[in-house]
């Protein structure tokens, strides 16, 4: 068994030992699961600090997990950078790997390989520039609308939600009881709409396109093809790979471009934006949504 392989094994156990753990040997194995890269160079005093506990909760933690103590625990890791070992595997041997692991071994890959490819088409075929010229569209503009239906219309959703915790007149449509043409029947050239659909094509979504060109309003297209009708109709168009061994177009790609416009519309946008999603996340924790972790 490999370094890379028994510090993967530490990791487990450490996740399996949770609920036993005290709340600060909680905080050290969180910070040892969220940072692992760091065990290997760290003295037990220096990964303490960063983790913001005694050292003593360290050398309980790896006790409490099987170890003699934190430098037995460190082992592992040490072993792995010593042996070469990076953050992630050797692709084409991890998925011969993967393949070997049992009766679903080889969907396991293929559903990994198509993720890390899709993500690696789309944002290869993608320039910095017009995304920039998208996000820069959007932080102009009076409102956006955001439409997806059936499998996309969660991937509209979730980035409608991000991006109002620190926006206003940012819409998911269709909305309940509605459809998208409705929604849009005020929109003008001062509005944007974000649309995607993927083959077959939506027909509701591609009316929807028609009506915002005929009313000026700027198109962001989304889609799976030059030739989509979306990325046709569109005053921005972004191709993203969706191929995948199920029945379902695959979503990552998708998921991947919408979080990284949302970051380019905050890199464009102006510095209150940061005050509002501040003061969003403090409210949420003042009325208790958030789970607090121990100090």
């Amino acid at each position: 068994m490999n370094g890379t392989d028994v510090s993967q094994t530490v990791l487990e156990r450490l996740a399996e030992e949770w609920d036993a753990l005290t709340p600060e040997a909680q905080k050290a194995a969180r910070y040892v699961l969220e940072n692992p890269n760091d065990v290997g160079v760290s003295t037990v005093r220096e990964i303490a600090e960063a983790a913001n506990v005694k050292p003593n909760t360290f050398v309980r933690m790896a006790r409490q997990v099987g170890f003699e103590g934190y430098e037995d625990f460190r082992a592992p890791f040490r072993e792995a950078i010593r042996k070469g070992a990076v953050s992630f595997p050797d692709r084409a041997r991890w998925l011969q790997d993967i393949r070997k692991s049992g009766d679903l071994g080889g969907l396991y890959a293929d559903m990994a390989l198509g993720a890390i490819r899709n993500l690696e088409e789309t944002f290869a075929g993608i320039d910095a520039e017009a995304l920039k010229a998208a996000a820069e569209a959007i932080w102009a503009s009076r409102q956006v609308f955001t439409l997806g239906v059936g499998v996309n219309n969660a991937n509209a959703r979730n980035f409608t939600y991000l991006a109002s915790t620190g926006m206003v007149q940012f819409h998911a449509i269709p909305r309940p009881g509605s459809t998208p043409t409705d929604d849009l029947a005020w929109a003008d050239t001062r509005d944007v709409l974000i649309a995607m659909s993927m083959r077959p094509y939506r027909s509701e979504v591609v009316a929807a396109i028609e009506v915002a060109r005929e009313q000026g309003v700027t198109i962001i297209g989304l889609s799976d093809s030059p030739a989509s009708p979306v990325i046709r109709a569109a005053d921005h168009g972004f191709v993203v790979a969706v191929d995948t061994p199920q029945f379902f177009p695959s979503s990552v790609s998708t998921i991947a471009l919408l979080e990284t416009l949302l970051s380019f519309v905050i890199a464009v946008a102006s510095d209150e934006i940061v005050d509002r999603v501040e003061r969003f996340h403090h409210r949420r924790h003042q009325l208790g949504i958030y789970m607090e972790e121990p100090e």
